[in-house]
């Protein structure tokens, strides 16, 4: 801000002359070790030179400019200290007797001695010796190192245990930093941390979107009969081959470890329908083999149509299979190839390669899209396929799903269809719910219609191009 009394103001206004500041009394003021709010709405810090002086010297103001000037309480305020249109011309000062301070008390730094407590001692100045003679540089500020972060930890167990170095605390920051430290300890060592929240209840879902499995999310049946080679020029022996060699992994794994030689007359639509039959038994020792689930007298007429149960002894066995065909999913959605073994591993990766040649990258645009949906919070994946449901678990996690699909949002329309699925899906998750459904064929679109469910048909890479853009701008 420019001085006032410049000569760019009226020629009819006089400029008053310089004024030598009137002594001081004994006491010199000092300032807190803080920046400087002046007139000109610019700070200055200790160390900065100003147009404030409050040493009990003040030197002469330089000529041409009369500078503010902060009189002590009983001298008089110096004439001209403000210049310009609406200035004060009167050059008389006032008298002792004009300015009666008598109403306002006396203020020393000693009643504010609690607000400069030892914290400040060492980063920075004390209030005591602040003044323009003892200050001749400014004072750099030393930052305090910080402990270096451990790398060989993993985030877990560094969560909520961090807390970075706090700058010094007044006293009663200090108090109430304690309580806050005390708080949430205490909270942390009765529920989960914070970096590992819960997943929303399906109350909670917004936005569910129905997906159907094969030749949508996955090429399968289309390989094992050469359609997809005719539609999109591919070799049609190449392809075939391809899909018997993923048909019998497919089998292979249902059949060695998740049941389905005992459940495929046995098929439910989801892997909790007979969990209520379960009576919680340690299965760690279980000898399933031995079990006599499949009695002689029974034989193939073991399960019978929907709704008719066989005993109660027997349906506790049908519900332990359940229960360990959940536990194997959920062990081995994201590493497949721990149960599979050495020999069947590096089959199954060199499967997995070329049909990702074979149909141009069809499934990891699929799980680009499934990923864009799991990224937001209160959105959900859910597949409905008209697989037998122990064939559908085998697939998903042969074609690397299990992490984008819980095992209890898989459901199987085989015995039902895909319309009694939906209506059970938005029982789940309510009506006030977003429902998309996401396919290729006729079955979903028709049910998705008599649902009043936006439908987005699957035909080619291209949909799922153009689906996982449409997320990304946040239009579906």
């Amino acid at each position: 801000m420019a001085a006032y009394g410049q000569s760019q103001y009226s020629t009819g206004i006089q400029q008053a002359p310089s004024y030598t500041p009137y002594p001081h009394h004994g006491q010199g003021y000092t300032v807190p070790p803080y920046s400087i709010k002046t007139e000109d709405s610019l700070s200055h810090s200790p160390a900065q030179n100003s147009l404030l002086s409050y040493a009990s010297n003040f030197s002469s103001s330089p000529s041409g400019q009369a500078l503010y000037s902060y009189p002590s309480h009983g001298n008089s305020i110096p004439p001209g200290i403000f210049q310009g249109a609406n200035g004060i011309s009167s050059s008389a000062a006032f008298s002792p007797s004009q300015q009666d301070f008598s109403a306002y008390p006396s203020f020393t730094q000693g009643q504010y001695s609690p607000y400069y407590s030892s914290h400040y001692n060492t980063p920075y100045l004390t209030a005591s010796n602040v003044s323009p003679s003892s200050i001749s540089t400014a004072t750099s500020y030393l930052q305090q190192e910080h402990p270096s972060v451990i790398t060989n930890q993993s985030p877990e167990s560094l969560a909520g245990e961090y807390h970075p170095p706090a700058s010094p605390p007044t006293p009663e920051k200090e108090q109430d930093s304690a309580q806050q430290r005390r708080g949430s300890d205490g909270k942390l060592r009765g529920r989960k941390r914070a970096s590992d929240p819960a997943p929303p209840l399906d109350s909670e879902i917004e936005r569910v979107f129905l997906w159907d499995l094969d030749e949508t999310l996955i090429i399968f049946h289309s390989l094992l009969t050469g359609t997809f080679a005719t539609r999109f020029s591919k070799d049609s022996a190449k392809a075939v081959s391809l899909g018997l060699w993923m048909e019998e992994m497919i089998f292979n794994l249902a059949d060695t470890r998740l049941f389905f030689n005992d459940l495929e007359e046995c098929d439910q639509v989801h892997i909790d329908d007979v969990a209520s039959d379960d009576n919680g038994q340690d299965l760690s020792t279980y000898n399933f083999a031995a079990d006599g689930f499949h009695s002689p007298s029974s034989g193939a007429t073991l399960c019978l149509g929907s709704g008719v149960h066989g005993g109660v002894d027997w349906m506790r066995k049908l519900a332990f299979r359940y229960r360990r065909v959940k536990e194997v999913y959920n062990t081995y959605k994201n590493n497949i190839g721990g149960v599979l073994g050495s020999p069947k591993r590096e089959e199954w990766l060199q499967l997995r390669r070329d049909m990702e040649v074979m149909t141009d990258m069809w499934l990891t645009n699929a799980v680009k899209a499934l990923t864009l949906i799991n990224s937001r919070p209160n959105c959900v994946n859910v597949l409905v396929t008209t697989t037998q449901l122990i064939p559908a678990l085998s697939k998903v996690l042969l074609y690397g799903l299990g992490s984008s699909f819980p095992i209890e949002n898989i459901y199987s329309a085989t015995k039902t269809g895909k319309d009694s699925c939906f209506e059970r899906v938005v029982q789940r998750f309510g009506r006030r719910a977003v429902y998309v459904v996401v396919g290729d064929g006729a079955e979903e679109e028709s049910a998705a219609k008599k649902k009043n469910m936006p439908f987005w048909r699957v035909s080619c890479r291209a949909d799922l191009d153009a689906l996982s853009h449409a997320l990304e701008l946040e239009y579906l």
